[in-house]
């Protein structure tokens, strides 16, 4: 366990203090057109996930429960400027929500956006496909992570390559710039490389969703202020998911927007952020 402060990056920005958790494979430089949006009115920070450490190991992960454990103790480690809210993307959200289950006192209100929360039925397929070893075919993202191309020689030519991607239809051509620009960094000797190692976003997507039922269980006494944006695309928060986690907590709030998918900071970083204000100008409203 690193003993070292758990490392993040200043977005700026001054009012209350905003948190943000960044999904897997997606550093937190990827988000800035919606961070920078948040910064108007929050002082916005990123705290770097585990595969980002300089110090980790992906195969110390063998559940998603360290990186609530992380949240927990970077809330520890920064007392003196507790977040009025924590915002998380995919991973980040459910490693939120599972920190705030734990230990609400620290959390005022929970922003998750599309957050990996999925069926008891899929979470059940799921621990069936680690016991007889081919959870690797069942997900789609495991091996492609792996084959994901590491080093690239211009990043223009990148953007042209990405541009006509079906994945990033909904990204305009700042967002995609962005994310082109958030996921590398310069080398060396030239060129550039993944700043997210492939190896690390493997082993996350491996180890996701097995321990997930605490979840479902503890829902319904979630006190805190919570919002759920979910892409009205998205292959991981279903629409049948949001009905039932309102059903178990009517106080969860959850929104659609169109024209997203999963990557729906990305692709719609305006709408995103109008939901999140209005949620909590709503709030302090009361």
């Amino acid at each position: 366990m690193p003993t070292s402060p758990i490392p993040s990056l200043d977005f700026g920005g001054d009012g209350p203090s905003l948190l943000f958790l960044h999904a897997n494979g997606y550093p937190p430089a990827c988000y800035r057109p919606l961070l920078a949006r948040l910064a108007r009115s929050s002082h916005v920070t990123a705290m770097l996930q585990r595969p980002l450490w300089e110090d980790s190991r992906h195969e110390d992960i063998h559940d998603w429960t360290s990186f609530s454990d992380d949240l927990l103790r970077f809330l520890d480690e920064n007392e003196s400027r507790a977040p009025t809210t924590v915002l998380g993307h995919s991973m980040g959200g459910t490693a939120a929500l599972r920190a705030a289950l734990r230990q609400p006192q620290k959390f005022q209100r929970l922003i998750l956006l599309d957050p990996v929360l999925l069926p008891p039925s899929f979470i059940a397929l799921w621990n069936i496909a680690l016991t007889f070893k081919f959870a690797h075919r069942l997900h789609p993202h495991i091996a492609s992570a792996l084959n994901r191309r590491r080093e690239f020689d211009d990043l223009e030519l990148l953007f042209e390559r990405y541009r006509d991607r079906p994945t990033f239809k909904y990204m305009d051509d700042n967002a995609l710039r962005a994310y082109i620009q958030g996921i590398t960094r310069p080398k060396e000797n030239g060129g550039y490389e993944l700043i997210y190692s492939p190896e690390w976003e493997s082993r996350v997507y491996y180890a996701s969703i097995w321990r997930d039922m605490d979840l479902w269980r503890a829902l319904p006494k979630l006190k805190i202020p919570t919002l759920i944006i979910r892409g009205a695309e998205t292959d991981t928060f279903w629409e049948s998911t949001a009905r039932k986690a309102t059903r178990l907590n009517p106080s969860i709030c959850v929104k659609t927007i169109e024209s997203a998918t999963h990557l729906v900071p990305l692709e719609q970083p305006q709408e995103v952020f109008e939901i999140a204000q209005k949620f909590s100008s709503d709030l302090v409203a009361k």
